[in-house]
C-alpha cells in the first residue's frame, strides 16, 4: 500500500505526463482522484496542477489553485510563470513575476529564463535589463539556461550587441546558446553573421538541431538568398541526417515564393512529409498573387480544398 509521500509521487509522475502530452481530461480525472484521497492540498500538488492546467490553456482553474494555496512557494509561482509563457501569454506571465517580487520570494535558477522570455515576446528591452542584473545578483551567472534567455531576450528585443556580449562572455555554450544568437542575427537580416556563426558552431564540434536549422532559413528568407536557403536544407538533410519539419518547409516555401519561384515552392510541398498548415498555404498562395501566377493558385485552392473534405 503506498503512503502518503508514495501517493503524492505518483500522482506527480502522472501529471507530468499529463503536462508532456496536453491530455486535459485525464489532468481533470486525477485532480478528482487527488481530491478523493485528500492530497490535493498538498503545495507541491497544487503546482503540479497549476502547471498542468496552464499548459492546456486552462487558466480560470490554474488560477483557482493558486488563489487558494496558503503557503505560495517559489515552486508554485515558477509554475504559474512558466505555464503562461509557454503559451505566450507573456504580459501575465510578467504580471506573476512581478507578484513574486512584491511577496518576497526568492528566485532560483528555474525563475528567470520564462521570464526573460516573456520580457523578449513583448519587446520588453528595459524589463529585460533590469532581469538581467537579477541574473547575476542571484548568482546565475554561470548557468547556460539563464544566459541562453538572455541572448535569446536581447536578439529579439532587438539589441544585437548585448546579446553578442553575453554570448561572447559565456565560458559554456550549447546548440541552444548558438541557435539564440544566430536567431537574433537572422530575425533583422544579418545573414552574414548567421552563416559565421554556424560554421564556428560545427567547426566547434556542436551538431546543429532542428530549430539552429530554422534559424538560419529564416535568415535566409529575410535576407532574400533563395540559393544559399536551398544549399543549408540539403546540408540539413544530407549531412546531418535531420528530417525537415513543417517550419523548415514553410521557409523555405516562403523563401521560394518571394523570389518568385512559387512552382518549385508547389512542387516541394507536394514533397514534403509534414502536412501543410494555413500558414504554409497561405504563403505559397500570397506569392502566387504577388508575382501573378493564376494556375498555380487554381491548383493549391483545389488541393486545399480536397484535403479539407479528407480532414472533415
Amino acid at each position: 500500500m503506498l503512503t502518503s509521500q508514495g501517493t503524492i509521487l505518483l500522482f506527480s509522475k502522472l501529471l507530468d505526463s499529463c503536462y508532456s502530452t496536453r491530455n486535459l481530461h485525464m489532468i481533470k480525472q486525477l485532480h478528482a482522484r487527488m481530491i478523493i484521497t485528500a492530497i490535493s492540498h498538498h503545495d507541491f500538488i497544487r503546482a503540479k496542477l497549476v502547471s498542468s492546467y496552464s499548459v492546456c490553456a486552462q487558466f480560470r482553474e490554474a488560477s483557482i489553485i493558486f488563489s487558494i494555496t496558503n503557503r505560495r512557494s517559489t515552486f508554485l509561482y515558477n509554475s504559474f510563470i512558466r505555464a503562461y509563457s509557454s503559451v505566450n501569454q507573456f504580459s501575465n506571465s510578467l504580471i506573476t513575476f512581478r507578484e513574486m517580487i512584491r511577496a518576497g520570494k526568492p528566485l532560483d535558477c528555474y525563475t528567470l529564463p520564462p521570464v526573460l522570455k516573456s520580457c523578449g515576446g513583448v519587446v520588453g528591452l528595459r524589463l529585460g535589463r533590469t532581469v538581467h542584473v537579477r541574473v547575476f545578483s542571484n548568482g546565475f551567472d554561470s548557468d547556460v539556461a539563464n544566459l541562453n534567455a538572455l541572448v535569446t531576450m536581447y536578439g529579439k528585443c532587438g539589441d544585437l550587441e548585448s546579446a553578442q556580449k553575453v554570448f561572447d562572455e559565456m565560458l559554456e555554450r550549447n546548440v541552444v546558446t548558438w541557435t539564440a544568437i544566430m536567431s537574433g542575427y537572422g530575425m533583422y537580416g544579418r545573414c552574414e553573421e548567421v552563416f559565421e556563426l554556424f560554421e564556428r558552431m560545427v567547426g566547434g564540434g556542436v551538431e546543429p538541431d532542428g530549430l539552429t536549422f530554422t534559424a538560419v532559413l529564416t535568415a535566409c528568407s529575410h535576407g532574400g538568398l533563395v540559393d544559399k536557403g536551398i544549399e543549408y536544407f540539403e546540408m540539413m538533410k544530407d549531412r546531418f541526417r535531420l528530417r525537415p519539419g513543417l517550419e523548415h518547409c514553410t521557409c523555405m516555401v516562403d523563401m521560394l515564393g518571394r523570389a518568385g519561384r512559387v512552382e518549385e515552392a508547389e512542387v516541394m510541398v507536394e514533397k514534403m512529409d509534414a502536412v501543410p498548415d494555413e500558414a504554409l498555404w497561405g504563403a505559397l498562395l500570397a506569392a502566387c498573387k504577388t508575382h501573378g501566377k493564376v494556375e498555380v493558385a487554381e491548383r493549391l485552392a483545389e488541393k486545399i480544398y480536397a484535403r479539407r473534405l479528407i480532414s472533415t
